[in-house]
């Protein structure tokens, strides 16, 4: 058993990118469904499927490479909020990746969005993790 479901969830990606896998299966939950969406609509992915047969639930996810290079589309996906050490940011002062290029992924009150989207909304959270 894992302590950490969500760095769990960013490694399992990690690996699967480093090592040139097509697809990853990974455990559900409702963050993480909300993380993979975040993730497609992005750019990041190239699709996932939800598969809630079992108990828990599965979610597949389709990564996505350059054509001519062969390189995973994301470079680094880094948890930033660990349980030893919470993240937070105020609208105000929401984290900015790779100057603007990357995305920064955050819990809010309204739900997991962009850091972009925080901003938008004018709402703070916990900074989960930043892809780019």
């Amino acid at each position: 058993m894992y302590t950490d479901p969500i760095a769990d969830f960013l490694t399992r990606i990690r690996n699967a990118a480093m090592a040139g896998h097509r697809v990853v299966e990974i455990p559900a939950s409702k963050v993480k469904k909300e993380m993979t969406k975040i993730l497609f609509d992005q750019g990041y992915i190239l699709s996932y499927k939800f598969d809630d047969s079992s108990a828990q639930g599965t979610i597949k996810i389709a990564l996505k490479y350059n054509t001519s290079t062969k390189e995973s589309v994301i470079k680094k996906i880094q948890r930033v909020s660990k349980p030893g050490l919470r993240k937070y940011a105020g609208a105000k002062e929401m984290p900015r990746v790779l100057n603007g290029l990357g995305v920064a992924i955050v819990s809010t009150s309204h739900g997991v969005m962009t850091g972009k989207q925080a901003t938008r909304e004018n709402v703070g959270g916990e900074v989960l993790c930043y892809v780019y």
